[in-house]
């Protein structure tokens, strides 16, 4: 596991998983909320966002955290290992709502974009499941690399138990 991807719901924990696997691997993390977002929850253009990505893919190590569908075959490409956090919708909006109250900027986002509640965005979640999840699953068939799907935090952590520190 050299070149990681870590996708998901927004909610499901990618971010969390991200930062405990570097921890544990010892590989440079990227945010893809970081290339994606200036600050004040402003967006870069997409072929910004495309060009600061393909200079980190073309890296020899690295964790990979967010969704991004529209870039997930470029990262495939790329990838050996893909981590698929499938959780129920309920958990994810749950974890979201929990972490909105807290109005910080996460540590996986650019300076100056707090978390707020955003209607869209629980809708976003809400049909993720049924709007996202069905292309995932299509790639990750096709996909030739090692791929770990996990439905529930606790199988999360059994599998961080697994790996060894590489410190």
């Amino acid at each position: 596991m050299k070149r990681i991807i870590i996708i998901g719901s927004p909610g499901s924990g990618k971010s969390t998983l991200s930062i405990k696997l570097k921890e544990k691997l010892k590989l440079p993390l990227i945010h893809l909320d970081k290339i994606f977002w200036k600050p004040n929850w402003v967006m870069v253009d997409f072929e910004t966002f495309d060009l600061e990505l393909q200079k980190e893919l073309i890296k020899d190590e690295w964790i990979i955290d967010g969704n991004y569908q529209r870039t997930l075959q470029l990262r495939l490409q790329y990838a050996d290992t893909v981590i698929f956090l499938d959780f129920e919708t309920e958990f994810c909006i749950n974890s979201w709502k929990e972490r909105i109250t807290k109005n910080e900027v996460r540590v996986d986002m650019t300076a100056d974009c707090k978390e707020f509640y955003d209607p869209e965005f629980e809708q976003y979640i809400r049909d993720f499941n049924k709007d996202k999840r069905p292309g995932i699953i299509e790639a990750l068939k096709k996909y030739q690399g090692n791929v770990y799907t996990f439905y529930t935090r606790d199988e999360v952590n059994q599998f961080l138990e697994t790996i060894k520190d590489k410190g």
